[in-house]
């Protein structure tokens, strides 16, 4: 499962569509400016060539003006233009959305799909499942510096800003996966800071829902339940929570469903198990600057702890 490739130019929700209309908007008024600005420098030059006049100065006055004025008749179009589109937006909410609260780090995102009771609620990282058809109310936070969330697909970007609660609406009108990306500089890692927005059936989203609301399932064979003391009763668990067990940190994705997502390190690798291997051998190698420590784990101990999070599901 790999995000589409990003891009603008392709709509697949409503907000999407009046970003774009509006985009289509401003890019036809900049053109058509384009053009009327290299004609009349063009005459310009033609009419200075055969030298001026009293009265070609006084045309060229007029126009001037003339220019002036229709240069703010078409900036009060676009911002008319403009707030129109948010108001568009803004008629599209609803009272009964699907909430997600997203908080940014350096350099990752921490997803959460709150419930009505605790054991409801959902914790994941750098992926964000929302059904098709439905608004999506995405809150968010940010735990150190401003990071901004841009799906360009689905939604507009908007900054996730320390301290302020900002709010961005989305929704799908097809299935599929959208690449989403940080999109204010936020560190060295800021380019390798995306996520993966998957848009599914409604009835497919409730499973996903359901499936995440379990604990980590227990581990069978003797490999997977040393891997699971490893993560466990190691340092690990200081930093990642795996609900089910004792391991409890919150300063780094939760680790419960980690075998079921598509990418590691916010987009950064494929999550397979020889990139898992060398993501938990030398993390600062993969992404220098990330505040994952080297593990120290080799040989056995690495291959152990691989196999019981490939159990992860």
């Amino acid at each position: 499962m790999n995000p589409s490739v990003q891009s603008v130019l392709r709509p697949s929700g409503a907000h999407a569509v009046l970003v774009d209309h509006l985009f289509a908007l401003i890019t036809t008024i900049c053109v058509v400016v384009w053009i009327l600005t290299a004609l009349a420098a063009w005459i310009a030059i033609r009419r200075g060539r055969r030298g001026a006049s009293t009265a070609t100065d006084r045309q060229a006055g007029q126009n001037v003006g003339i220019a002036t004025g229709v240069t703010v008749l078409t900036l009060l179009g676009i911002l008319v233009a403009t707030m129109l589109t948010g108001r568009a937006m803004d008629a599209l909410r609803v009272d009964d959305p699907v909430r997600v609260q997203v908080t940014g780090n350096q350099w990752w995102w921490d997803i959460q799909y709150p419930g009505a009771y605790p054991s409801l609620q959902v914790i994941t990282a750098n992926e964000i499942h929302i059904p098709v058809g439905r608004q999506v109310r995405i809150d968010m936070l940010s735990n150190d510096v401003i990071h901004s969330l841009w799906i360009p697909e689905l939604q507009g970007k908007i900054d996730l800003v320390p301290g302020r609660l900002n709010t961005l609406w989305v929704e799908a009108d097809h299935p599929g996966v959208f690449r989403g990306q940080c999109a204010e500089y936020c560190g060295a890692q800021h380019a390798k800071m995306a996520l993966a927005v998957v848009a599914e059936p409604p009835g497919d989203f409730e499973g996903w829902l359901m499936a995440n609301r379990a604990p980590a399932p227990t581990p069978a064979t003797p490999e997977q339940q040393r891997g699971e003391a490893i993560v466990v009763k190691g340092p690990c668990s200081l930093c990642h929570a795996i609900t089910g067990t004792s391991a409890g940190g919150r300063t780094a994705p939760d680790l419960t469903h980690v075998a079921s997502r598509s990418t590691l390190a916010a987009g950064t690798l494929p999550n397979t198990r020889g990139y898992l291997a060398g993501w938990i051998s030398d993390p600062q190698h993969v992404k220098p600057g990330n505040r994952m420590p080297p593990t120290g784990l080799r040989g056995s101990d690495l291959q152990d702890v691989l196999a019981y999070l490939e159990t992860l599901k």
